[in-house]
This record gives structure tokens, C-alpha cells and sequence, in this order.
């Protein structure tokens, strides 16, 4: 590739970038080289006719296979890593605002590595080859673009210059700009269709005090994400008011957020609030998915695709105790509410799912483990009868505004 050199960076490829340096917004191409050459050249010369510069990634194996032998995905992951770093160097030092990725079902499973740490909203485009259920994996952890090509990527032609294109096209429109630092206050809030009215009351009386709520659906992927972005310093506060996920991790649903679900505003040191929203129930999929050892056990349809299980006194137990034990790692306030008319539209005096035992058992199994130094506040209502929402706004409201100390920033 003429005017172009090779340096050997830290990332252990071969990393090519334009002789004449790099200006601040230019695009990084992901991809490897040694089988994605004549894609990556396409791209670029398109890119750099919308006037961008291009800065090259290459993440391919034959520059690094020489003299290693040994399990074939150790390599990639080696490979994934030492690129990550190179692209958060470009990105730190203020060389890209951009970057796309092009390659196949390892490549792409490589790209998802090398961007991890790019911050939400930092423009990421993967033009991929994969099967879906990798690129499905893909959306749950990062706000990546996808452009699937529908067809295998053997050069350039007239299926894959469409898409080609069009996600060159796109890429080089796209610029990261970074937050604004006298933005409002942000929190992050968990929400499913059950607990629905106390989210949108929430939301309503944020704003009322100009701080923005940002809504997570708790339904696995949205718990995922929620846990990354507080990770990565997004907010200011959690409201987690719907806490359903932890169920599915228990008893196998499909809305499970894994077992890291409720730590990362604990590591953080900012406020959290913790309700037991929509714990009365599990997700699984058609009747028929429900595994035969929940026999017995009381279902409701919600959708023609989605079936939902009661949780048990036992389950709740177990579910409540967990919360406390993520709570008690907390390095910053914390505070649990506790409705004691109901945790979810299905669970109400008359609903389906409405059980005061186990809701109570979710309380015994919560102050089994949590500290003597958080508050656990019952309030008698439902948890979407306006006074609950009132009384989680307020206790964020009082504690973002006298800047309650953390491990950070004592």
C-alpha cells in the first residue's frame, strides 16, 4: 500500500498508519489484514474522499504465528488485547473519533475486544460476515453498529461493495464528541413493564429537579449494560428500582444479567437505591421452554413468547439475601426501599402473582446479610402508587445534592 509505513506497535500486529501523521478525527479500520486487504483499501479510499484520515489496525495472525504453536484462540485473544491498547492510545491521544471494523466470525469476536473500552457513544461499526448469535452477544456488551454483509467476505464485489459502502459512507460521517462536563446529573434507572408507572413517575420528578434519567431495561442485556456504563463513570446515582434479573440468575431465566449484576455502582462509590421490582417473577420463553423440573409451579402467560414463574418464599429468600451481600461491599451510600403492597403490577391484592409471604421472605433474606449501616425503608403502598416513586426521588435528590461522600472522593 503506497505513501503508507509499518510500524511495529504494542500491539504485537503490525499497525499501519499514513506517513503524513495523523490529524485529530480520524477513522480506525479494525481488520485483518493478511485476509481482508482488498475490503480495508476499498473502504479507506472511500473514507478518505469524505476527508478523513485513516488510521490502519491490523489484527491478523500471520505476522505473529511465526515460531507459536499451542491453542489457536489463546493467540487471538493475545492479539485482541495488544490491539485494544493501541486503539486506546489513538483514542487518548486524540487521533480517531471513529473506527469500523471488517472481518469474519473471528475477527469480528476480535473487534468486540478491541473496543471495549471505547466510551457509549464513540461511533463503532462492525461490517461483519458473523453468524448472528455472535453479533447477538456482541449487542449485549457494547453500543456497536452492525452492518451484516449476509454473504462471506471473499474480496470485493457486487454484493459486498454495497455494504461496503454504505458502512464507509456512514463511518466517515461519524465524529465522538466528548460529554459535556457541565451537563446535568445522570442516573441510571432499572425498568420492566411491570414496574413501568413507578419508572415513569420517577423519570417526571427527576426532571423536575433538571437531573436526567437514563432507563435500562431489566431484562439481562439492559442489567449488562447498565453495569458497564456505571463502570465506565457514566452517572451520578443508581435507581435500581427493578431488580428482577437477580431472580433469573437464581432460578435460570432468560433475563438473567449474570452474577456480576448489582456490583458495579458498589464499586463505583455513587449513590444507589435498591428496590425489589418485579423479584416476584422469572422470564422464560413459550411454555414449552420452561425446564421440567418447574413442574407445578404457577405460570402466566405475559406474551404468546414470553412465560413468567413465581417466585417462591425460598427463592425470594435467596434473592433478597444475594442483595445484601452485593450491598455490603458498597464503598458508597446506600439505601434499600421496600414496598410492602407489592413489587410489580402482577403482584397486587387480586393479581396474579400476588404473594405478601414471599415478598416478606425477599425482606428476611435481605437483612440476614445487609449492614447495619444501610438503611432498609419499608414504605406501605405498591411500588407503583406515586408515593414510592417520591420517596426514592427523594432520598437521590437529598443525597446528590449534599455530595455524599464516597471512597473517591473522601
Amino acid at each position: 500500500m503506497p505513501g503508507r509505513q509499518r510500524l511495529h506497535g504494542p500491539s504485537g500486529a503490525e499497525r499501519i498508519v499514513t506517513q503524513a501523521g495523523f490529524r485529530t478525527g480520524a477513522v480506525a479500520i479494525v481488520a485483518t489484514m493478511d485476509t481482508k486487504q482488498a475490503e480495508v483499501s476499498y473502504v479507506a479510499d472511500i473514507v478518505r474522499t469524505r476527508g478523513r484520515k485513516v488510521a490502519l489496525v491490523d489484527v491478523g495472525t500471520s505476522s505473529v504465528t511465526a515460531g507459536r504453536s499451542g491453542d489457536p484462540a489463546a493467540l487471538l485473544a493475545d492479539i485482541g488485547r495488544r490491539a485494544r491498547a493501541s486503539v486506546n492510545d489513538l483514542h487518548a491521544e486524540g487521533h480517531i473519533t471513529a473506527v469500523i471494523g471488517i472481518a469474519g466470525g473471528k475477527g469480528s469476536a476480535v473487534f468486540g475486544e478491541v473496543v471495549a473500552d471505547l466510551p457509549f457513544g464513540f461511533p463503532k461499526l462492525l461490517v461483519s460476515s458473523a453468524r448472528p448469535a455472535l453479533l447477538s452477544e456482541l449487542a449485549s456488551k457494547s453500543d456497536i453498529l452492525f452492518y451484516p454483509t449476509l454473504v462471506d467476505l471473499f474480496g470485493v464485489n457486487g454484493f459486498t461493495s454495497r455494504i461496503l459502502a454504505n458502512a464507509a459512507h456512514a463511518i466517515a460521517a461519524m465524529h465522538y464528541a466528548p460529554q459535556d462536563q457541565s451537563r446535568s446529573k445522570l442516573v441510571a434507572i432499572t425498568a420492566f413493564g411491570v414496574t413501568t408507572p413507578a419508572v415513569n413517575r420517577c423519570v417526571w420528578l427527576l426532571s423536575e429537579k433538571n437531573v436526567e434519567a437514563i432507563v435500562f431495561p431489566a431484562n439481562g442485556s439492559g442489567g449488562r449494560k447498565m453495569e458497564a456504563l456505571i463502570d465506565a463513570g457514566e452517572f451520578d446515582a443508581v435507581l435500581d428500582l427493578t431488580t428482577t434479573e437477580l431472580a433469573d440468575e437464581l432460578a435460570g431465566g432468560t433475563a438473567s444479567a449474570g452474577p456480576d449484576r448489582l456490583t458495579a455502582a458498589g464499586r463505583r462509590g455513587i449513590l444507589q437505591l435498591i428496590a425489589p421490582g418485579a423479584v416476584d417473577m422469572v422470564n422464560f420463553g413459550v411454555r414449552s421452554s420452561v425446564p421440567e423440573r418447574y413442574a407445578g409451579r404457577k405460570f402466566y402467560s405475559h406474551t404468546p413468547y414470553t412465560t413468567l414463574m413465581r417466585t417462591t418464599s425460598e427463592e425470594t429468600y435467596e434473592i433478597g439475601r444475594r442483595t445484601g451481600l452485593k450491598l455490603a461491599a458498597a464503598r458508597g451510600a446506600s439505601h434499600v426501599l421496600w414496598p410492602s403492597e407489592g413489587v410489580s403490577d402482577y403482584d397486587r391484592d387480586g393479581a396474579v402473582f400476588h404473594d405478601p409471604e414471599a415478598n416478606r421472605a425477599w425482606l428476611a433474606g435481605l437483612r440476614s446479610t445487609l449492614p447495619a449501616t444501610i438503611n432498609c425503608q419499608e414504605i406501605s403502598c405498591h411500588i407503583n402508587d406515586p408515593a414510592f416513586a417520591e420517596t426514592a426521588v427523594g432520598w437521590i435528590l437529598q443525597n446528590i445534592r449534599e455530595g455524599v461522600a464516597t471512597d473517591e472522593n473522601v
